[in-house]
């Protein structure tokens, strides 16, 4: 019962509006349900006393270690705060010591993970005193990994625990780092680095003690006991790898849903997430709390997109709430829905069932752009040295958080003169399941361009490089859009050049390295069919030929552009169709884009100045698997995804851009085609736009933002190779 002076405090607490009801509720989930409608009851009888915040800036045990004077004085730590600390502005928390202030660097780690296990644990140590729990913890769960552990303070007591760690567990990792993000940092630091990224999931733990909660103790052995359960980890581990569409294992509980779980993070969540073309919404949120969670590398990759370093966290004051490291932990949920991947508590685990699985393509192509070496029609026309990358380089950002300029990682900006370059580039696109390139072929009426890298892969049959040829049958203008502005390089279509460029291919068709996905017919493919004066006279003229000349049958195909020809061309005039995002997906009339007559709906500013069109990556993928659109398309059409679309290089503040598009999203395309769309592609393929079309951020290849994350999502999103005998 509250006695007169509680009744006095109670007043004084009621009437300064310094006590958080919802954070005490929340940090305190232990408190009887009789006091959960009069918190400040339960503060004042013995919250106060076992040290529980009244806020998320009070520590009453910082108070009193702070202000002498009241500790020995006797008084309550708040209630003097309430009365007079506040005033004085006393110190109320603690602010734990950083090794590096704001503008120190860390140095980067070299060299490579563990790489012995198929999974890793990190657990960051920041109290050593932890150490045993854990390794006892990790023991018991009996399931191979490598394991990384991050300390935080140099000194006498690091070494001992570094020492006691390598006693314990001679095969771990263990690295000192700066107090800077609390444990997501130093974990950030191991990912950015490179160091987990062969795993096929990564547990991420830390040493919670959570003075500010009343069951500090126990809500850490909650969480560690729920991800790494005796005996059973080693199944249900294996059961989260095979769920597709789980991206997060929390335990029980730790699963958190409603927006009032924002507290004071939703403006730099949004900041974040604007990183990766990600939004949040203030009336939604769910996340992993406690930052103790198994993660899948899509997740991964994400996070590693963000480019976060040591001088974006915080300095470490104590804080409870609004930190970088708070948004983060809530970003996660945003990353996991873009991914369509859901966050599983450990009994949601155990209980789930195995979902159907999905088919995975026999074939997969990616469109192939040799635009990268100078030929002397692009010195002529834009400059001496012109290549693709010149563009490239000198894009500009149109807007906050726009992702430009776009620029290469691993093979940098390379020269397809050099034909190692095409070695390299082979051997990435198989590892993550692509069969073949679509190279891009420019045939103007017996003239050639940017035909070195392709002729000289001829003279080099050591090169493993699986290639068909793709006829870019546009005029070359100014603009870069085939469509409009002054020619550069016209395509006339002048009496004979059917045949013409059939014969002109017949050296390709020779090489073993040219493809026949059916197993006997070489492959061939038109951009735009309805130019040709008239399509059906020259596809017979082209096959006729081929037939003469002891090719036999040609498989030949065309794409299927977004703007109509002269010429209609019908549908079985071909033996596929190819599927080539966003052409034809996206129209001037579709409601998901951001500008156009509605204004600008952009989650970000854009300037008045940009007189372009962006439009939302994901509703994109969406009407990709819409059965109405689908059902327009040709019978016998090869579906295609892309990875990412933006042609700022080229057009600047009149660029068509996709916004929204990130690698966990394409992954989502992917895994959503072979449901909805593969049944029913042509002979079960997939079609890429694109490998390498930088210029228009379609493209594949490692990069500065995501590293190899687009690969890696395309390796998980096409799921196991087909068989195609």
């Amino acid at each position: 019962m509250l006695n007169p002076r509680h009744l006095r405090y109670l007043w004084l607490i009621r009437r300064s509006n310094l006590f958080d009801r919802d954070f005490y509720l929340d940090a305190n989930p232990r408190v009887h349900w009789l006091f959960r409608r009069f918190p400040e009851r339960h503060y004042i009888l013995m919250g106060e006393e076992a040290g529980l915040y009244p806020n998320p800036d009070f520590s009453p045990v910082a108070y009193l270690r702070h202000n002498h004077d009241v500790a020995k004085s006797g008084q309550r730590p708040f209630e003097h705060f309430l009365r007079a600390g506040r005033h004085e502005q006393r110190v109320t928390r603690e602010h734990s010591a950083t090794i590096a202030e704001s503008g120190s660097t860390v140095a980067p780690l070299r060299g490579a993970g563990i790489n012995q296990n198929p999974q890793a644990v990190v657990i960051h140590l920041y109290y050593t005193d932890l150490w045993d729990e854990f390794r006892d913890r990790l023991r018991s769960a009996r399931f191979t990994f490598d394991l990384y552990v991050t300390l935080t303070e140099q000194g006498p007591e690091t070494e001992e625990t570094r020492a006691r760690i390598a006693e314990d567990w001679p095969e771990a990792r263990v690295l000192v780092l700066p107090n800077r993000g609390r444990d997501i940092y130093p974990f950030l630091h191991l990912l950015n680095a490179g160091w987990l990224d062969h795993y096929r999931a990564v547990c991420k733990l830390h040493s919670k003690k959570s003075p500010h909660r009343q069951d500090g103790d126990v809500w850490r052995t909650h969480l560690t006991e729920g991800i790494l359960p005796e005996g059973e980890t080693a199944k249900l581990l294996e059961r989260f790898l095979a769920a597709e569409d789980c991206g997060l294992w929390v335990a029980d509980g730790q699963h958190y849903e409603g927006a009032r779980w924002w507290g004071s993070n939703l403006e730099r969540c949004r900041d974040l997430l604007a990183r990766l073309e990600l939004t949040a919404s203030a009336d939604t949120l769910d996340f992993p709390a406690g930052s103790i969670y198994w993660l899948k590398p899509a997740i991964l990759d994400m996070l590693r997109g963000l480019a976060l370093g040591f001088d974006d966290f915080d300095i470490e004051q104590g804080q409870t709430d609004g930190t970088l490291a708070h948004a983060l932990e809530r970003a996660l949920g945003m990353i996991c829905a873009a991914g369509g991947l859901q966050i599983l508590q450990t009994t949601q685990l155990r209980d789930l069932q195995p979902a159907p699985s999905r088919p995975a393509p026999h074939y997969v192509s990616a469109f192939y752009l040799p635009q990268f070496h100078p030929v002397p029609e692009n010195d002529a026309w834009w400059g001496k040295g012109f290549t693709e990358w010149t563009a490239v380089s000198r894009a500009q950002a149109q807007f906050d958080h726009h992702a430009q300029p776009a620029l290469p990682a691993d093979l940098g900006f390379y020269d397809l003169r050099l034909t190692q370059v095409m070695d390299e580039q082979a051997a990435l696109a198989r590892a993550a399941g692509i069969d073949a390139f679509c190279v891009y072929h420019y045939w103007f009426d017996g003239n050639r361009l940017l035909e070195q890298p392709i002729d000289r892969l001829l003279e080099q049959a050591d090169i493993d490089f699986p290639f068909y040829l793709c006829w870019a049958n546009e005029s070359w203008r100014r603009n870069w859009d085939g469509l409009s502005g002054e020619v550069l390089m016209d395509q006339s279509y002048a009496p004979g050049f059917a045949s013409q460029l059939a014969r002109s291919l017949i050296p390709y068709f020779n090489d073993p390295r040219y493809q026949r996905p059916d197993g006997t017919r070489p492959r061939f493919v038109i951009y735009r069919p309805e130019d040709m004066p008239d399509p059906a006279a020259a596809v017979a003229e082209m096959r006729a030929l081929w037939r003469t000349e002891g090719i036999g049958e040609v498989e030949l195909g065309a794409v299927l552009f977004h703007v109509e020809g002269a010429h209609p061309v019908a549908e079985d005039l071909f033996d596929f169709w190819v599927e080539m995002p966003p052409h034809g997906i996206v129209t001037q009339d579709d409601d998901y884009l951001y500008g156009g007559a509605r204004g600008n709906r952009m989650p970000v500013g854009v300037p008045g100045y940009f007189g372009g069109v962006i439009y939302d990556y994901d509703r994109v993928r969406a009407r990709s698997q819409d059965p109405a659109y689908a059902g327009q398309l040709p019978a016998h059409t090869i579906a295609g995804t892309m990875p990412s679309w933006d042609n700022t290089a080229r057009r600047g503040s009149a660029a068509h851009l996709a916004w929204g598009a990130n690698p966990i999203r394409f992954e989502r395309w992917l895994r959503e085609l072979r449901t909805h769309r593969l049944p029913h592609s042509y002979r079960g393929e997939i079609m890429i736009n694109a490998w390498n079309e930088w210029a228009e951020k379609a493209v594949l290849e490692p990069s500065a933002q995501h590293g190899r994350g687009y690969l890696n999502a395309l390796r998980r999103g096409l799921g196991p190779k087909v068989d195609q005998s």
